[in-house]
């Protein structure tokens, strides 16, 4: 585990993030809080591409929970049985979609713990939820974020929460916002599992990594 970086470091850092990309995105689709609930719940071990890939089918006809319950769960098996785990999580979509009906009106609630009390939904779903449609500075911690975290200094510890209180402990205040996204692209493309592409990495001035890759 690298040694917590300071603030001055993780300034640059940051900064460098925000010129390489100001607003950076999600990459799973969705219309709506619903729609990126679901969508966030259906990629637990599972590529935001496949998810895409299934999901430009069903929101067409299930893009609220009211139309996903009319949809029933063996119409949902059917619209995502491309993607793992599909039979628990189509189980899930259809118990969370009930409660939200029942119990919200229909709409998504923007507090985490009443997101986390929904079937399927756990911390890092809700925190994205929270972070890409209510606006708020929460902090999602994956596979990506914890491996760049520990591997560079941004965000060392040794679970994710320890991960994600050291984002939220560490990172300036102005790049609150975007800077689980900017983790998660770093990861995902420069900072990457095997082999990461140390020689383009953009903030390698400033990592704590002893392997640095030519």
């Amino acid at each position: 585990m690298a040694k917590q970086l300071d603030y001055h470091a993780m300034k640059a850092i940051f900064t460098r993030f925000q010129q390489a990309e100001p607003e950076p995105k999600g990459e799973l689709e969705h219309t709506n809080a619903f729609t990126l609930l679901v969508a966030v719940a259906l990629s637990a071990q599972a590529t935001d591409v496949g998810v895409n890939k299934a999901t430009r089918g069903l929101w067409p006809v299930a893009d609220t929970p009211a139309k996903m319950l009319a949809l029933g769960e063996e119409g949902l098996i059917e619209k995502i049985k491309t993607i793992g785990l599909y039979r628990n999580k189509a189980k899930n979509v259809i118990k969370l979609s009930q409660i939200l009906q029942d119990n919200y009106g229909g709409e998504v609630p923007s507090s985490r713990a009443a997101l986390q009390s929904l079937p399927g939904v756990g911390r890092k779903t809700a925190n994205v939820v929270l972070n890409m449609w209510f606006r708020q500075p929460a902090q999602a911690v994956d596979t990506h974020i914890f491996r760049v975290g520990n591997r560079t200094g941004i965000a060392p510890g040794k679970d994710v929460d320890q991960v994600e209180r050291a984002i939220e402990d560490h990172v300036p205040a102005e790049f609150q916002q975007h800077a689980h996204h900017w983790l998660i692209l770093h990861g995902r493309y420069i900072c990457v599992a095997r082999k990461p592409k140390c020689s383009i990495c953009p903030i390698s001035e400033w990592c704590q990594f002893e392997d640095k890759t030519p």
